[in-house]
């Protein structure tokens, strides 16, 4: 197997140095597996760019690896794509691993930056992982030169800079301060209006009462465990009081047609938040965009035990997380009920992992972006 990976490499890097032919360009590219559209994030940095550069052009690449033959093989030319644009640019932008930004030998000044999916880091992840059930094997994170090239990391906040250091595999050096883009507009009454209208225009049932947003964690091969979590919890909730808006991972394929759940694939969890009352996660970095909110979080960790051995997480969870951790779903439902919630605890839980002093996330990134690519 491994052979058959060098090999491939190998062959990239030939179709690779033909391609590096081609003259440079004043261009920044995007590529994010996450999703198959923009992340609000590259969204953003992409209009910060042509608003403040206006001689540059940029390019989004956003395609998920997905399973099955033929995905993968449009994918392949896909990545040729992406090759050509890394070629003939001057920054790469990730918020994710990248298979052609870790394995290629690049030009000397081709500028790629890691910005991460999440505002903070939760679960353990990268070479934190190696050789568990959710992490890749270290012989293939080798093989593939995982998370190699990184220009930069960007993290939110100095109390986790070591998390994604260890994460990356990099030294501290590497990892700068730089929020996300879209810390500012959890900060901005505009556009959470303007959401809210949106949400509300498409389920009106959700202005008559309190909205509690589920968005559980991801996990592989675990959706029974996950359903039956669910299950309970919605068997729990008094739907003439609440709503119960359940936000899962894209991977996930659960189901909850018989419930009285709302299971909405048209929002993402970003902007759900911003019509939640409660927010009920596990060991999601959602946590740190509600906490920003002042949501109430409540921690539905049915699966404690059995988590923190197969995955595990950076922070001492149940020391740090701010609000009531249960491990079943009628200990959630009563704290919730109660109204009983340090927001203090949460206020400082976000000040701690978050720098919420910077108020120009987009344009501070920006900035530094292009001295670095111009030093």
């Amino acid at each position: 197997m491994t052979f058959f990976l060098k090999l491939g490499i190998f062959i990239l890097n030939i179709l690779y140095c033909m391609l590096k032919l081609f003259p440079v360009q004043k261009k920044v590219t995007f590529i994010s597996r996450q999703n198959d559209v923009p992340s609000v994030d590259i969204h953003l940095l992409s209009v910060e760019i042509r608003e403040e550069h206006p001689d540059y052009k940029t390019v989004i690449l956003c395609r998920r690896l997905k399973a099955g033959f033929i995905s993968k093989l449009s994918y392949c030319f896909h990545m040729l794509r992406q090759m050509y644009h890394l070629a003939t640019s001057q920054v790469l932008i990730l918020d994710s691993y990248s298979i052609v930004a870790s394995v290629l030998h690049h030009k000397k000044k081709l500028l790629i930056v890691q910005m991460w999916h999440s505002i903070g880091t939760m679960k353990k992840f990268g070479y934190s992982v190696l050789d568990t059930v959710e992490g890749s094997t270290a012989k293939l994170a080798k093989a593939m030169k995982m998370h190699a090239n990184y220009d930069f990391i960007f993290a939110a906040s100095e109390n986790y800079k070591a998390h994604l250091a260890e994460g990356f595999n990099y030294p501290l050096s590497k990892i700068k301060i730089f929020p996300l883009p879209r810390v500012e507009l959890l900060k901005d009454k505009k556009y959470a209006d303007s959401v809210r209208i949106g949400i509300f225009n498409e389920y009106p049932e959700l202005k008559n009462k309190e909205n509690i947003l589920y968005v559980p964690t991801f996990r592989k091969d675990e959706e029974n465990d996950l359903e039956k979590a669910l299950r309970e919890l919605s068997d729990m909730i008094d739907y003439k009081k609440y709503n119960l808006i359940v936000k899962t991972h894209p991977l996930t394929d659960t189901k909850i047609d018989d419930t009285g759940a709302l299971l909405d694939r048209k929002f993402n969890s970003f902007d759900m938040l911003f019509i939640s009352d409660y927010v009920i996660t596990d060991y999601s970095c959602i946590i740190y965009e509600a906490a920003i909110l002042k949501k109430p979080v409540f921690l539905y960790a049915y699966d404690y035990d059995h988590y923190m051995q197969t995955r595990s997480i950076y922070l001492d969870y149940k020391k740090e997380m701010p609000g009531p951790i249960n491990e079943n779903a009628a200990g959630i439902i009563r704290a919730i009920s109660e109204h009983d919630y340090d927001l203090k605890e949460l206020e400082n839980f976000a000040a701690k992992y978050v720098d919420l002093k910077k108020s120009h996330e987009t344009e501070d990134i920006v900035g530094f972006i292009f001295s670095e690519k111009e030093s």
